[in-house]
């Protein structure tokens, strides 16, 4: 992605709710599938690194690398949710990121969680009242 251009900002094409919670509010779990994951190792290329060496000596933000980390979290979202439906899921509880370096010029992003099936809660919860 050149830089400049915004990152896309459109949801993932599968219909799988994910959340980072171990529920999904409104919504009961009626199946555990297991664990769901999507992982990508992405090299920061000989470019943005020239370029991203350049912009550190003036300190600050690398935009270069921002950019890339953040669609490649788009990526990995969007495989997880993919892995979960191939499982049977609709849903993904507990997501969450872990990322790491390989070498000096790749980086691995995994988002995880546990792909789920829900169905809507039939009993809406009710309010509390104090008496």
């Amino acid at each position: 992605m050149p830089a400049g251009n915004p990152l896309p900002t459109s949801a993932p094409a599968t219909n799988v709710i994910t959340v980072t919670t171990p529920y999904v509010p409104g919504y009961r779990i009626v199946r555990v599938l297991g664990a769901t994951w999507g992982l990508i190792v992405r090299s920061r290329g000989l470019g943005r690194n020239i370029t991203a060496g350049f912009r550190s000596l003036g300190g600050g933000e690398i935009t270069e690398y921002t950019q890339l980390l953040d669609q490649t979290r788009h990526q990995a979202l969007e495989r997880l949710q993919q892995h979960a439906a191939a499982l049977g899921g609709n849903a993904v509880i507990g997501m969450g990121f872990d990322s790491s370096e390989i070498g000096d010029i790749m980086s691995e992003i995994l988002c995880y969680g546990t792909a789920v099936v829900v169905e809507p809660e039939p009993n809406p919860a009710q309010p509390v009242a104090l008496r």
